[in-house]
């Protein structure tokens, strides 16, 4: 009897469970910083803005001084920004610009649409206008003191703005997780190493390790790549036995199975434990986890589709975890169906899709495992839940390769 299956949320929970944040970090210049996982929470040393400034070009004056429209002002000063001005002298305005600091005495700023300059320095005001009208004030943004970025924020080109907007030159950052990728099978052969027509029968171009390493890179992983292991228990053994020095994680693809010529499973075993887990998922069934000394090895299914998801949905998170991201879940939209599917499965599918001009999601009409351009026409996936049909106009969950693949 096979045993039951796993279901993506148990699978995804005991992973997690495992991934314990790396030792160590990385001080690095916030220049730098893009993608990396903060270690340390951001503390603001000052307030943003620092004090009082112009939200617009044009006059800053007193209300009172402006009881109607057309009222005319002499001008008294000019603030550029970057400079301070003078306190404001009574009945007078000073000309102003976006981002200089509002003078003393000064309770609102004409734009300068609704001001008209006169001969002689004088300004007429064509607007009546209010109390702290375009003023920004000190502080609203940020202020003094408090987190302004929490520890396992994954860092984005915002993220980097605003940690330099408090005067962080340098941000404490997760170390990043080394990773060594390899692939089984004696029918893979790399593009460049054989032209396609001097392909052997059964051979296949290697597309997994290239879509693979690049996920990795893309999640700040530092890669070792150790090439195509072939099909041989000896060969698998000693790959194995290489990559688990140095590494906190074995990324293999392929070869998870328990045919004759799958060798991860008894090579895994002889050097460290193995869980080979089938989860009731669509693509993707096969998928193994455990460790060999001190690293995690994680095995993945060979169908080019199949490997491409179960990264996506186990080992994006898992690796996000082990930098301190506590939130690893991507991000699900709701969105309408223009599509039918009428067969439920048991297990949890994830149905390649993309947007239309409608507003809707249209399906790839091949769904196989091994179907890579599904991949590439689309825009995400639909996550359905086990056992649920979808007819048009039907909300689904859709989640976003740009979600799955940062």
């Amino acid at each position: 009897m096979r045993p039951p299956m796993k279901s993506l949320d148990d699978a995804l929970a005991e992973l997690l469970g495992h991934a314990t944040p790396l030792a160590g970090g990385d001080t690095v210049a916030t220049w730098d910083a893009d993608g990396r996982v903060l270690q340390v929470a951001a503390i603001s040393p000052l307030q943003v803005p620092p004090q009082d400034n112009s939200a617009m070009d044009g006059y800053a004056l007193r209300c009172a001084d402006v009881p109607c429209a057309g009222a005319e002002l002499p001008v008294s000063q000019r603030i550029a920004a970057g400079s301070a001005g003078e306190p404001l002298a009574p009945g007078s305005a000073a000309r102003i610009f976006t981002g200089a600091p509002v003078p003393a005495g000064a309770d609102a700023i004409a734009m300068q649409e609704d001001c008209m300059a006169l001969e002689g320095g004088a300004v007429r005001i064509n607007a009546v206008p209010r109390p702290g009208q375009w003023i920004r004030r000190a502080g609203e943004d940020i202020t003094m003191g408090s987190e302004v970025l929490a520890a396992g924020a994954r860092l984005t080109p915002a993220e980097l703005g605003l940690a330099a907007s408090i005067g962080l030159a340098h941000l404490q950052v997760a170390r990043r997780p080394r990773v060594a990728l390899f692939s089984t099978g004696d029918e893979l052969v790399m593009p460049g190493e054989v032209v396609p027509q001097a392909m052997k029968p059964g051979a296949i171009y290697n597309s997994n390790r290239f879509f693979l390493r690049a996920m990795l890179q893309r999640l700040g992983c530092e890669v070792s790549d150790f090439g195509i292991v072939p099909d041989q228990r000896d060969a698998t053994i000693a790959a194995l036995r290489e990559a688990a020095e140095g590494h906190d994680l074995i990324l293999t693809s392929g070869g998870v199975s328990v045919g004759e010529e799958d060798h991860i499973k008894p090579a895994v075993e002889t050097l460290g434990r193995l869980d080979l887990w089938q989860i009731a998922m669509k693509p993707g069934k096969p998928f193994a986890y455990g460790r060999i000394a001190n690293a995690h090895f994680m095995g993945l299914p060979g169908n080019p589709v199949s490997s491409f998801l179960t990264f996506a949905v186990l080992v994006r998170p898992f690796l996000l975890r082990l930098q301190g991201v506590v939130d690893v879940a991507p991000k699900t939209i709701a969105a309408r169906a223009d599509f039918t599917c009428a067969k439920a499965d048991r297990r949890r599918e994830f149905l390649r899709v993309r947007h239309n001009e409608a507003g809707g999601l249209d399906l790839f009409a091949n769904q196989s495992s091994g179907v890579l351009t599904s991949a590439v026409w689309g825009d995400g996936v639909v996550d359905n839940p086990a056992g649920e049909t979808i007819a048009v106009g039907d909300t689904v969950r859709f989640i976003s390769f740009a979600e799955l693949l940062s």
